[in-house]
């Protein structure tokens, strides 16, 4: 008997895997297709040659502990220690699970905000609680008349990701300061606050809840350095969170991975004394800006894209076909692989949406639009 008979392949995986087989340019995972900076890889080819191959820390390679730790005060003006407050993950996506696995008990309830990220209510199941999917506007704004709601003195956790994926929508300090309102009505509520984006944001200033008081006692980010740095095959994260909670969550951890990979945690730390986040958006503001100008002259719709590296478009002018289905004829007929937005709502809500991912290099983009633009 299956723990998770509702759950299915990954929708990433099956429009991967039909990318690859009908040749298809993929715009659909998240992955950079650019190189990586020659600074880190040399750092790598170095690193290679020491005795760096056994396992580090539980918690991760002291040094780069130190350095989150400065990277989050530059980043947020917030002093976290390095000893009880941060744990080096294997990706992001473990990093979520741990949490979820060391913090909810048998019959909480989640708050999930859809459209969600595909790995938030596995775990959620895999406990024998409950996923409360709550669906944001159609705007992608947080209703939180809806979203307070759905809170009650069942919920344990309420998970935020922002900037979000799919739709690269950001929170507001307003948003922030309702969502906070909220919580005051219910003490023993945790946030899950999943930031992978962080450093990719660009006309508006990302807020992330390490600078936000009222949460920092009962809330655990969640970071990325694949994202970051553009090594997602690395599977590097990390979690912040007050002690006491990662106390718990560092039991779960030791049994799950117990240390991640020591030649990457070394080889991060050593990059993070030679480089500055700032860069990253300025490079992916210039990726998403030319991918919007060169699909100018397509019939897609574009939305606002205020961080990630996804743009959703809308196809309502081109086809009265559900997502999925356009995004497979997309595929064999175009040659482009894109991710359709409903598989991210619980309900599978069609919008006519769907999104592509810009994280590639220039050449790529080009041979991608002139695709759609034939659409």
């Amino acid at each position: 008997m299956s723990k998770l008979p509702n759950i299915g392949t990954s929708i990433f995986t099956i429009m991967s895997k039909m990318a690859a087989e009908h040749d298809a340019i993929n715009l659909s995972q998240g992955f950079p297709n650019f190189p990586v900076d020659t600074v880190l890889t040399d750092i790598v080819a170095r690193l290679a040659k020491e005795n760096l191959h056994q396992y580090l820390p539980m918690a991760g390679y002291p040094s780069l502990l130190s350095n989150i730790a400065l990277l989050v005060k530059n980043s947020y003006r917030r002093i976290i220690l390095p000893e009880t407050e941060i744990l080096v993950t294997a990706g992001a996506t473990q990093g979520i699970f741990t949490t979820i696995q060391a913090l909810v008990q048998a019959n909480d309830e989640v708050v999930i905000l859809d459209p969600s990220y595909d790995c938030y209510e596995a775990p959620i199941l895999l406990c024998n609680a409950k996923p409360v999917r709550v669906s944001v506007n159609d705007d992608y704004t947080p209703n939180w008349n809806t979203i307070e709601n759905a809170c009650s003195t069942k919920t344990r956790m309420i998970i935020i990701n922002n900037p979000h994926n799919p739709t690269g929508k950001i929170l507001t300090q307003s948003d922030f300061e309702t969502l906070e309102s909220i919580l005051a009505q219910y003490p023993d509520i945790i946030v899950l606050s999943d930031e992978v984006y962080e450093y990719i944001t660009f006309e508006e200033k990302h807020i992330s809840a390490h600078t936000r008081i009222n949460l920092l006692n009962r809330c655990v980010m969640v970071s990325s350095f694949g994202k970051s740095f553009h090594v997602t095959g690395w599977k590097i994260g990390y979690l912040v969170a007050p002690a006491h909670l990662m106390k718990e969550i560092k039991k779960v951890h030791q049994f799950l991975v117990f240390s991640v990979n020591s030649l990457c945690q070394v080889a991060i730390s050593e990059y993070l004394d030679t480089v500055s986040v700032d860069g990253i958006r300025k490079l992916y503001q210039k990726k998403r800006d030319y991918f919007r100008e060169l699909l100018a002259t397509s019939r897609f719709k574009l939305l606002p894209c205020e961080g990630t590296y996804f743009q959703v478009a809308s196809y309502e002018a081109i086809s009265s076909e559900n997502d999925v289905d356009f995004c497979k004829r997309l595929i064999t007929e175009y040659g482009v692989a894109a991710i359709p937005i409903s598989t991210f709502y619980e309900n599978g809500k069609n919008l006519h949406l769907i999104r592509f991912c810009f994280a590639k290099d220039n050449a790529t983009l080009e041979e991608a639009a002139r695709r759609l633009c034939k659409v």
